[in-house]
């Protein structure tokens, strides 16, 4: 069943890439969220925090992210396929608290993986009001795209104040942190994951206009290029646009690729991304620099540049350092349909003996392969995405579980190991598999995931005192 969707506006969409957050709030009378509370309470008295099971605990909190507003908003950021993550945890911020130092959380499952494309979300559910002296959650605007706390601590602190109900969707890499609780009352909030399983390919909002700068009012932004481009990937614009410079410059935005600046980085990476195919040579000696800032800032031009970049990509696969070919699939994987050439070359590097080069190349023919599935056969990629299931490392287990549930009923020759995942050693392998079969959807698919249900659900009503 289709669920209501009340959209975001272009206005909306433009502060979330800007600012990486949006703050949607639910029209649920105030007594809903007393009892969400009150179980929140009650659970930490009885038993602590429950982590992952505080939902199967208090399942009304379903009811928040199918409201029609906060499934509209995430529809707009994620995409009308994205999935609930099973990793969800209600924080405690007490009386008198210091709060937390701001931070980016690790990916639940799966090694940092830093995209400045917006995949994954957290969602930040408060059951009471909190205003600015309970300790609040604070984020740092603008952040996302930062890797070092120095560029992230320029942004301003903007605590995310709310009424009972409010729900905030951020960028997963925004900057965040518990403030300071000053009151004497406790504050819950409740932290949900969520992740995209389809590329975009037309806005899912109320869009207006495609024209980046025509919302802009004129105003300055510190990465025009940058935030142009995530406004064109959620439109379905894969390719950069081409805007040619000078040899001066292309010289200039070259050495700022190794500046200690990130920011000044980062504008020179988008900024050589749009240059096009005459950056390509240059590019190509940046991803084999001994630098692993000069390497990862070529390999978002290159993702950037598009067709014109692939081939050079593809010989970057077959490099001897390892940091080489692992860029060069992270930045492939990044360009979706766009690397559909890549195919065949990725599908042997998710092969590869470097763990990162395998991540990264499993990461990719899921992303790739969805959008190309009525094109090439994948028969291929899809044994070896069935193989990496079996990798020693359980965060490229679970990539290779997620990238076989964006390929859906192409995937119905792993269920045999899809079905021995489910008792993985690792939680969140075990949910991708479950997941993959879910998008899988044929009646042996259902019928595995049928019998792990009834085998492994967890009873709320079951407790110490009441075993049966």
């Amino acid at each position: 069943m289709n669920k209501p969707a009340l959209q975001l506006t272009d206005e909306q969409m433009r502060d979330f890439i800007i600012n990486g957050y949006v703050k949607v709030k639910t029209d649920f009378p105030p007594s809903f969220h007393q009892n969400i509370y009150e179980q929140l309470d009650a659970m930490f008295e009885q038993t602590g925090n429950l982590g992952n099971n505080v939902l199967p605990l208090i399942p009304e909190m379903q009811e928040i992210f199918d409201h029609p507003v906060v499934h509209g908003a995430m529809q707009g950021v994620l995409g009308s396929d994205y999935v609930m993550h099973p990793h969800r945890y209600c924080h405690y911020n007490p009386e008198g608290s210091d709060g937390q130092d701001f931070h980016k959380d690790t990916y639940e499952g799966d090694e940092q993986i830093r995209r400045h494309r917006c995949r994954w979300t957290m969602a930040f559910y408060y059951p009471q009001d909190v205003p600015e002296d309970m300790g609040p959650t604070a984020v740092l605007p603008g952040s996302q795209y930062y890797e070092t706390g120095e560029s992230a601590h320029e942004q301003p602190d903007l605590s995310l104040c709310g009424e009972a109900g409010t729900v905030t969707i951020v960028h997963y890499d925004l900057w965040h942190r518990a403030t300071p609780n000053r009151s004497d009352k406790k504050r819950y909030m409740v932290k949900f994951l969520f992740s995209r399983l389809d590329e975009p390919q037309t806005p899912l909002w109320q869009s207006d206009t495609d024209d980046w700068y025509a919302l802009g009012n004129g105003e300055e932004s510190e990465h025009p290029e940058l935030l142009e481009s995530v406004w064109n990937w959620y439109y379905g614009k894969h390719n950069g646009t081409t805007n040619g410079v000078s040899r001066a410059e292309l010289g200039t935005l070259v050495e700022t690729l190794d500046s200690d600046n990130e920011k000044e980085r980062l504008n020179a990476a988008y900024r050589l991304g749009r240059v096009g195919a005459d950056a390509v040579p240059t590019l190509k000696q940046m991803l084999n620099s001994e630098s692993n800032a000069i390497r990862e800032y070529a390999g978002y031009a290159l993702s950037l540049t598009g067709t014109p970049a692939v081939p050079t990509l593809i010989d970057a696969l077959q490099a001897t350092d390892d940091s080489v070919r692992a860029t060069a699939a992270f930045a492939l994987a990044d360009m979706g349909k766009t690397a559909q050439e890549a195919m065949p070359v990725l599908t042997r590097a998710a092969q590869d003996p470097d763990e990162w080069v395998r991540r990264h190349a499993t990461e990719g023919l899921g992303l790739i392969g969805q959008q190309v599935s009525d094109e090439i056969d994948l028969a291929e990629t899809i044994q070896v995405l069935t193989d990496r299931l079996g990798d020693d490392y359980h965060w490229i287990r679970d990539n290779a579980a997620r990238a076989l549930a964006k390929l859906g009923a192409l995937a119905e020759p792993a269920i045999p190991t899809l079905v021995a995942q489910l008792q993985d050693e690792n939680r969140y392998v075990r949910f991708h598999a479950a997941l993959a079969l879910k998008q899988i959807n044929t009646s042996e698919a259902q019928d595995a995931l049928f019998n792990h249900l009834f085998a492994s659900r967890w009873c709320v009503l079951t407790t110490r005192g009441t075993p049966y």
